[in-house]
């Protein structure tokens, strides 16, 4: 990167970068823990020197809060070190579908999405709404994000599958107890060296206007894009941009790595794997469980991981699931 003619070819010098920052995504948290582990080391061998000191005294608190906050550290390295796919380091795309049960679903969904969001804004990643499709009186109908990161896919494709709420519905007006589904999809991003061969007649295009809350800068042109493959039946859609162009662009991105994960599953010969596990949006298919009424848990029928801390979950604090799901795959995908 040092090199006189370095940004000669900015493409190369793109993917380049990507490597350096993937490479230091790696080395760099583990740099900071032996550093880190160093600095208390030489905390703890000057209290001892000192002699008899209290453990109310401010230095020996200070250190216990400091050997708390490595382990949180270490913790983290230690999830970041089952992480072996190869594309467990690169961004995420999240897609999440509302399932049976109409408006209960759609409202399900929208929560999962702020769920979700507040999950990445507690580690550091960025996340971008790239298509929204609002449900017909509240929540969400589906909705794609791009989460930028690293170890965005890595960490999140522990939580693909369907997700069920039991809870009183805010919608009844005789409060009964309703279970409602969403489903979520996680691909990771892939880059353009890697071949992904996408025949123009096997594509649908579809152009429609994009959605937003109206005024002046609202888009009054048909800029969003809808692609379907129909060998595989995937759709993507986009209407992030102003541009067609541009929603063409990423939508075509979004379909270059589903359909690239869809062709490994089939070299491997382990549908379920990816696409299987989610199934069908509805009873028997659910990878986890919230439940609301008559009692407060959540459950993650792969691991047997639950806790009844279900808003504390639903704020983003999932940790617990991922944590579980990596150390019992190894970093690999679902089964």
């Amino acid at each position: 990167m040092s090199a006189p003619d370095f940004w000669n070819d900015s493409q190369a010098a793109r993917v380049l970068i990507d490597q350096k920052n993937a490479l230091e995504a790696v080395t760099g948290p583990y740099d900071k823990l032996v550093a880190h582990q160093e600095e208390l080391e030489l905390m703890a061998g000057l209290l001892a020197e000192a002699g008899q000191v209290s453990a109310e005294h401010p230095d020996v608190v200070e250190l216990a809060r400091q050997v708390a906050k490595l382990e949180k550290q270490y913790e983290h390295v230690e999830l970041q070190s089952l992480m072996v796919g190869r594309f467990d380091a690169n961004n995420a795309y999240l897609t999440l579908h509302a399932g049976a049960g109409g408006t209960e679903s759609c409202d399900w969904a929208a929560m999962l999405m702020r769920m979700y969001d507040r999950y990445c804004q507690k580690q550091g990643f960025e996340v971008s709404t790239v298509d929204y499709q609002p449900g017909d009186e509240a929540g969400v109908k589906t909705v794609t994000l791009m989460v930028s990161g690293p170890w965005a896919y890595g960490f999140l494709k522990a939580e693909r599958g369907v997700h069920r709420l039991v809870r009183i519905s805010p919608f009844d007006a005789n409060k009964r107890r309703h279970t409602s589904f969403a489903s979520l999809d996680v691909v990771a991003e892939i880059s353009d060296d890697i071949e992904v061969e996408i025949d123009d007649k096997d594509l649908r295009v579809d152009t429609y206007r994009s959605g937003g809350a109206g005024g002046q800068h609202v888009n009054k042109t048909d800029s969003a894009i809808r692609l379907t493959h129909l060998p595989t039946g995937i759709v993507v859609a986009c209407q992030a941009e102003r541009s067609q162009n541009a929603n063409r662009n990423k939508a075509m991105k979004i379909l270059r790595a589903k359909i690239y994960e869809l062709e490994q599953d089939k070299k491997r010969r382990e549908m379920e794997k990816f696409y299987g596990d989610k199934g069908e949006i509805a009873w028997g298919h659910q990878i986890r469980s919230y439940v609301l009424q008559p009692y407060t848990m959540v459950k993650d029928h792969r691991t047997e991981t639950e806790t009844g801390q279900v808003f504390q979950v639903l704020d983003g604090d999932i940790d617990m699931f991922i944590e579980a799901w990596l150390k019992q795959n190894r970093g690999e995908a679902p089964k």
